[in-house]
């Protein structure tokens, strides 16, 4: 009996020792997660990612080609035609054109001096005078442009009557309404000099009545002084 207690101390006192933990001086690194020994893995389910964007933007503006305007020529010095073109270029679509035009100036000039060759004088003055500008210089001239066969003084009265058939109708309106507005207005400075100058000769007549009457006074009193 005494045996059997001695061995139960003894083992009792080896599994005691088995149970204690003795730490030296350091660090202890706490590592969680499911790793095992020897070469680091990690645990089942996890994964490393990395993703990169890069943007970027380019802006090149050039200039767009340039739309040629094709040549127009009148092939001849005896043609009153003037040739224009143009042309106008985009980025996606160019376009150009021409054309002649013809200049009337230059064919009145040209029948006036066919018609003054044949000796028709009057009618090439009428042509002349289908421009504006010619008509208002013969009028300012005192030599009325042809109408009706009629020239001279019976040609100014039937411009007169028939102003509407002017070449240069509407500055010809547009000049006679500013001469009766300036009439008006000359009109209306004339009534008001000629109504100061009538107020300023009965001012005058006032002041001579009033010196005649003085007058009248003073030699009623020397009159009197005499007698």
């Amino acid at each position: 009996m005494k045996y059997i207690i001695i061995f139960i101390l003894l083992f009792t006192a080896t599994a005691y020792a088995l149970d204690t933990q003795t730490n030296t001086t350091g660090s202890n690194t706490s590592i969680e997660g499911n790793y095992t020994g020897g070469a680091t893995t990690y645990e089942s389910g996890s994964e490393s990612s990395s993703t990169t964007t890069n943007n970027s933007t380019s802006n090149i503006k050039s200039a767009p080609p340039t739309a040629s305007a094709p040549p127009v020529s009148s092939m001849t010095q005896d043609v009153c035609a003037v040739g224009i073109s143009a042309g106008i270029q985009t980025f996606g679509l160019g376009l150009s054109g021409g054309k002649h035009v013809i200049d009337k100036n230059c064919e009145r000039l040209k029948l006036a001096r066919i018609l003054n060759d044949f000796g028709m004088k009057v009618a090439a003055v009428a042509i002349l005078c289908q421009d504006e500008r010619v008509f208002e210089s013969m009028i300012q001239a005192g030599t009325p442009c042809p109408i009706d066969g009629k020239i001279g003084k019976e040609a100014k009265k039937l411009w007169a009557k028939y102003d509407h058939e002017r070449p240069d109708y509407d500055t010809y309106v547009k000049r006679m309404k500013e001469r009766e507005i300036k009439e008006e207005e000359i009109a209306k400075e004339a009534a008001l000099a000629e109504k100061k100058r009538i107020e300023e000769e009965i001012k005058m007549t006032k002041e001579l009545e009033k010196i005649d009457k003085e007058q009248d006074m003073e030699d009623l009193k020397n009159l009197k002084n005499v007698r």
